[in-house]
C-alpha cells in the first residue's frame, strides 16, 4: 500500500469537503443575521465576512476553481494508487477508482459538508473566510480571466444582473422568518403592510361619499349638535350647499366653544382640508397631512365632485389593522348561519368575500360586494335581486338607500351532494 498517496487523498478530500461547505455557507448566509451577530471582537471577522458574501462572483469562481482542481488531482492520485494496490492492472485501477472515488467524494466531499454549512451557514461562513480571502488572492489571475469571460457573455447575451430584492421577495423572507419563528404574527402582518403600503390609493381606503357624515356651513347647531351626537364623530366636514361643496371641517370642542359664547355662526371655527384625488398614493396622503396639519382630506373625482374623505385613522388602520374606538359598532362582514348559509354585509371587501367562498373572478373591477351585485345584476340591489355563481346563490335580503346592505349566500346542494348526505 503507498501510504503517502492515502495521506495526499484524504487531504484532497478534505480540501473537497471545505470547498463545498464554503460554497453552501457563502450562498445560503443572511446578511441581516450576519450583521446581528457583530459585536465585540467579532466585529471585524463579520466586516471581512459581509466583503466577501458582497462580492459573492469572485467567491464563488474562487471556490469552483479550487473544487475542481482538489477532486480532478484526487481522482487521478487515487487512479495511481489503486493501480498500484491491485498489481498494476490500470484498466481495473481506473475502474475501481471511479468507483470509489465517486461515493467518496459525494458522501464526504458534497453531502455531508453541505449539509452542516447549510445548518450554520453564519457562522461557518464567519469561520472559512480567512482561508477563502487567501484562495481569492491565490486564483486571482484565474478570477480575472473568468470574470472577463462573463462580461463578454453579458455583452453578448445582453444579461443584465439585477440585484434588487422585489417586493415578493421581501414578503418571502418575511414568510421564512416567521416560520422559523424568528418573528411573530403580529410583526410578520405589519412588516407586510409596511411593504405594501406605497401599494394603496385614496380610492382604496376613502369613506365614500355616500357614508360621509358632513353638516351644512348655515345649519341650525341645535342639528349639528345632533349629528355630532349620533354619528359619534369628533370632525365633521362642512359644505356649503352641498356634499360636492366641502370647504373644510370643524372640531366638536371647537363647536362646544362657540355654542357656550353664544355665537350662531361656524365661520371662525371652520379650518381648511386639502384635496387629493382619488389615485393619490397613501404614503403622499401622509405627507400631505403633515404639511397641512390635519388629520382630513377631501377625494375630489374626476368631475370635480366629493367622491369620500380620507383620514389619518384610515391609513393607520392599513398598517396595523382596524382601530376601534368607543363609537365604533362591532360589525361582522361575513356571518354563518348554517353549513350552507351565510350573511354578508354589503361593503365587505369584494377580496375578503371571494378568499372566504374561494370565487375565482378576475374580470371584476369593483371593490365591494355591493359593486359586485350591481355588476351581475345590471341594476341598483332591490331586495329579492339575485344570482347564481358557481355553486353558491347570491340574494339581496336588505337595502339601505341605492346599495344592498345585506346579502345571503347560500350553496347550492347538487342531487349528487343530498344523496351522500342521506
Amino acid at each position: 500500500m503507498n501510504t503517502p498517496l492515502l495521506i495526499v487523498m484524504i487531504i484532497l478530500v478534505m480540501f473537497s469537503a471545505f470547498f463545498s461547505s464554503a460554497e453552501t455557507a457563502f450562498s445560503s448566509l443572511n446578511k441581516v443575521k450576519l450583521k446581528a451577530m457583530e459585536q465585540g471582537e467579532k466585529s471585524k471577522k463579520i466586516e471581512r465576512t459581509l466583503k466577501l458574501a458582497d462580492d459573492f462572483d469572485i467567491v464563488l469562481s474562487t471556490i469552483l476553481i479550487g473544487n475542481n482542481i482538489v477532486n480532478i488531482a484526487s481522482t487521478s492520485i487515487a487512479t495511481l494508487f489503486f493501480t498500484g494496490l491491485l498489481g498494476d492492472n490500470s484498466d481495473l485501477g481506473a475502474t475501481v477508482s471511479t468507483v470509489v472515488m465517486t461515493i467518496v467524494v459525494l458522501i464526504f466531499g458534497e453531502i455531508t459538508p453541505k449539509t452542516i454549512a447549510k445548518e450554520k451557514a453564519e457562522t461557518f461562513a464567519v469561520a472559512v473566510a480567512p482561508a477563502i480571502k487567501f484562495f481569492v488572492f491565490l486564483f486571482y489571475p484565474l478570477n480575472m480571466l473568468f470574470r472577463g469571460w462573463k462580461l463578454l457573455l453579458n455583452k453578448m447575451f445582453h444579461l443584465e444582473k439585477n440585484s434588487a430584492v422585489t417586493e415578493e421577495e421581501l414578503k418571502t423572507y418575511v414568510d421564512e422568518a416567521q416560520t422559523g419563528g424568528e418573528i411573530s404574527e403580529n410583526e410578520s402582518e405589519l412588516i407586510r403592510s409596511s411593504i405594501e403600503f406605497d401599494d394603496l390609493y385614496a380610492s382604496d381606503i376613502l369613506t365614500p361619499r355616500i357614508d360621509v357624515e358632513a353638516v351644512d356651513k348655515y345649519a341650525k347647531l341645535s342639528d349639528i349638535e345632533k349629528i355630532f351626537k349620533s354619528s359619534g364623530y369628533s370632525r365633521l366636514p362642512v359644505y356649503i350647499g352641498d356634499i360636492d361643496n366641502i370647504v373644510g371641517i370643524i372640531h366638536h370642542r371647537d363647536f362646544e366653544d362657540i355654542r357656550s359664547r353664544g355665537l350662531k355662526s361656524l365661520r371662525t371655527i371652520i379650518k381648511t382640508v386639502p384635496t387629493v384625488s382619488p389615485d393619490t398614493k397613501i404614503s403622499k396622503l401622509l405627507k400631505i397631512f403633515q404639511k397641512n396639519k390635519t388629520h382630513l382630506a377631501v377625494v375630489i373625482d374626476e368631475f370635480g365632485g366629493t367622491e369620500g374623505i380620507v383620514t389619518l385613522e384610515d391609513i393607520i388602520e392599513e398598517l396595523v389593522g382596524e382601530i376601534w374606538d368607543e363609537h365604533d359598532e362591532i360589525e361582522v362582514d361575513i356571518e354563518k348561519i348554517d353549513d350552507t348559509t351565510c350573511i354578508v354585509d354589503g361593503m365587505a371587501n369584494l377580496d375578503d368575500v371571494f378568499e372566504y367562498f374561494e370565487i375565482n373572478d378576475k374580470n371584476t373591477n369593483v371593490t365591494t360586494l355591493n359593486g359586485w351585485v350591481m355588476e351581475n345584476t345590471d341594476k341598483i340591489p332591490e331586495i329579492g335581486d339575485c344570482f347564481d355563481y358557481g355553486d353558491l346563490h347570491f340574494e339581496v335580503i336588505e337595502t339601505d338607500g341605492r346599495r344592498a346592505e345585506k346579502v345571503k349566500v347560500t350553496k347550492i346542494i347538487t342531487e349528487n351532494e343530498e344523496q351522500i348526505e342521506e
